[in-house]
């Protein structure tokens, strides 16, 4: 049985979703607080793996637990519609005693009581097909006794539901004593259970064909085993030592196996570089020891970053379970990955597509990272309507201009970002704070070429980063690209300065000479991109921010120093607000006036600042 739909009503924040069209990966897509975990959580209770118990006092609405709640037999909170493969016909038929089912599919509907019911879209009457073996009913009581036995027998075939949203992290350092006693169930004296690690480490073993009982076996000393032979006598003799050393070497070669197999099969899902895993078996310690082709030290698990271990966890997790207990369950991952670095975000989203192949997959998020361009049309829109109630939508618009912008905003950038992968092959994509940098920097480009001072084999895109405190972001994405990592053209202020001290210091400490200051170009202290544009191309707009005064601001101007110190000093002494946005407003103005039909005379120190920074980028000088 495959999930086609479901339809969640009167649950939390959910008064009426709507139906929910589901694929083999669904994403509901929204902002925090949205309500998407409230509808994973709804349709987790139709049918849970394990726990899930209705919970009346927190699954209603608050707002009408009251009317409710004396009503349990009445509602029901979830409702999902099923195709009926020809395997689960056969079943079905085999058991009803049906000669065959024609109907496509079924309605499974659970109430606040915890009864079921079941609808069928195509209509009783052709659940059997007319034959000789069709089964009458000559009575209501007959007729209530088939329908009866009809639900049980689809409820038995129903899929389980598995809910995640929490995923136990490995630890690098396993006391093997305590996890053999925690994955029998039982408990250890002053330490509370982790479930969820306990159910990694069961998974890990499992995945590994490893025993911790048998490692643990296999580990110990001749002493030891003296020890166990007799009480009075811990001394070993030769048998004994032999025993030990042969034990050591068999779980030395079992623990290299293995070492091995998860190293092979980890590199197939994850791409944001080559890890080598290495069990150690320490005593009665089990350690997990990580390497990659860069960092070629080995260290433990929990000392690398949070991402790998949680990817390790959540592979470990879903490629074991999936084909044991959860063997063609649905699974609901609430906000899976979100710890990861946007790359492997998109890696994570490779792996949703292997899973789906044995298990429908119905995941949240509100990163763009994690929404698949190639399949956009698996995203639901997840937002709260204007009288604060979930509703979801397959239409990407629904709530537009309403309250859904938020919500479908990770779509739209993850669409934006697609649409950046094509852009920038090709290109050269150079770094720079904000948006005013990228209209200064643009103009100046385009007036360079127009005017033949400029030729280019690759176009230059210049990528704003919101701020300095942006730049390291942008350029891990774009080094992950091209890789290589892109120039960075930094104001010579203080905080651009602080800046490229940072950067020096960690992702350029190898290719300082990738990163461009402004006092490069210009011959003074604390200068920024606008020290790179002539008064004459920034005039109209600085007048523009000063009309309202007497004064003049080119009177007081000093063109040996840097401009906008100047016109925030300015704008205090006159006591006027400069507004949100002026410095990209002065960009724009003067963007326009450079590539106007009539040039602007300047100095040509300008020009040669100008074709100096692109002769710098292109690694040619003019």
């Amino acid at each position: 049985m495959k999930l086609k739909k479901y339809r969640v009503t009167n649950f939390r924040s959910v008064e009426d979703s709507g139906w929910i069209d589901c694929d083999d990966v669904t994403t509901l897509v929204g902002v925090n607080e949205s309500g998407k975990s409230n509808l994973l959580l709804a349709l987790w209770k139709l049918n849970p793996a394990r726990q899930g118990d209705i919970d009346i006092l927190h699954d209603m609405p608050v707002s009408k637990l009251s009317t409710l709640r004396e009503k349990t037999s009445e509602i029901a909170f979830i409702s999902a519609e099923f195709v009926l493969d020809e395997e689960t016909k056969e079943k079905l038929s085999r058991r009803l005693n049906f000669k065959h089912i024609c109907n496509e599919s079924v309605v499974v509907n659970r109430f606040y009581d915890g009864h079921y019911t079941i609808d069928f879209p195509d209509g009783m009457s052709e659940f059997n097909d007319s034959s000789e073996d069709e089964i009458e009913s000559d009575s209501d009581s007959e007729e209530k006794n088939l329908l009866d036995k009809l639900q049980e027998e689809i409820l038995e075939v129903l899929p389980k539901f598995v809910y995640y949203s929490n995923y136990g992290n490995l630890s690098s350092k396993i006391y093997l004593p305590h996890v053999i006693k925690w994955l029998r169930g039982q408990t250890v004296e002053g330490i509370e259970v982790n479930e969820d690690q306990v159910r990694t480490l069961r998974v890990l073993f499992d995945f590994l064909d490893l025993k911790p009982e048998e490692i643990l076996e296999l580990g110990k000393d001749p002493k030891e085993l003296a020890h166990e032979r007799s009480n009075y006598d811990s001394n070993p003799n030769s048998e004994e030592i032999k025993k030990a050393e042969k034990d050591k070497e068999k779980r030395s070669i079992l623990l290299q196996s293995a070492s091995g197999k998860l190293t092979k099969e980890f590199k197939e899902w994850w791409k944001q570089g080559e890890y080598k895993f290495r069990f150690e078996a320490d005593g009665d310690y089990f350690r997990i020891w990580v390497s990659d082709q860069l960092r070629q030290d080995e260290v433990s698990l929990e000392l690398r970053s949070t991402g790998l271990q949680w990817f390790l966890s959540f592979y470990l997790i879903f490629l074991v379970e999936s084909q044991e207990e959860h063997k063609d369950a649905v699974l609901l991952l609430d906000e899976a990955g979100l710890t990861l670095h946007p790359l492997a975000q998109k890696d994570l989203c490779r792996f949703f597509n292997s899973l789906s192949k044995k298990n429908q997959i119905i995941n949240t998020t509100h990163s763009p990272f994690i929404v698949d361009t190639n399949n956009i049309d698996r995203c639901r829109v997840v937002y709260a309507n204007e009288k604060g109630f979930t509703v979801a939508s397959s239409n990407l618009r629904e709530g537009i201009g309403k309250l859904g912008d938020q919500s479908i905003y990770a779509v739209h950038a993850a669409l934006g970002l697609s649409v950046s992968d094509i852009l920038f092959q090709g290109c050269q994509t150079v770094i720079v704070e904000g948006p005013s940098d990228q209209y200064y920097l643009s103009a100046i480009k385009n007036y360079l070429i127009s005017e033949k001072l400029l030729s280019h084999k690759q176009d230059i895109v210049f990528v704003p980063s919101g701020g300095v405190r942006g730049v390291p972001g942008v350029v891990s994405l774009l080094t992950g690209k091209q890789g290589k990592l892109p120039y960075v053209i930094l104001d010579s202020d203080k905080s651009g300065q602080d800046s490229k001290k940072k950067l020096v210091s960690n992702l350029y400490a190898e290719s300082q000479d990738s990163i461009i200051e402004i006092k490069d170009l210009v011959d003074y202290e604390n200068c920024e991109v606008e020290d790179l544009i002539p008064y004459t191309l920034l005039g109209n707009g600085i007048w523009n921010l000063f009309n309202t005064v007497e004064e003049q601001f080119e009177d007081s101007y000093d063109n040996q120093k840097s401009i906008v110190p100047q016109i925030e000093s300015f704008a205090a002494n006159n006591n006027i607000a400069l507004p949100n946005g002026w410095k990209v407003e002065l960009a724009k103005s003067a963007k326009r006036k450079l590539l106007s039909n009539k040039t602007p005379d300047f100095d040509e120190k300008y020009k040669k600042m100008w074709q100096k920074l692109f002769g710098i980028l292109q690694q040619q000088s003019f």
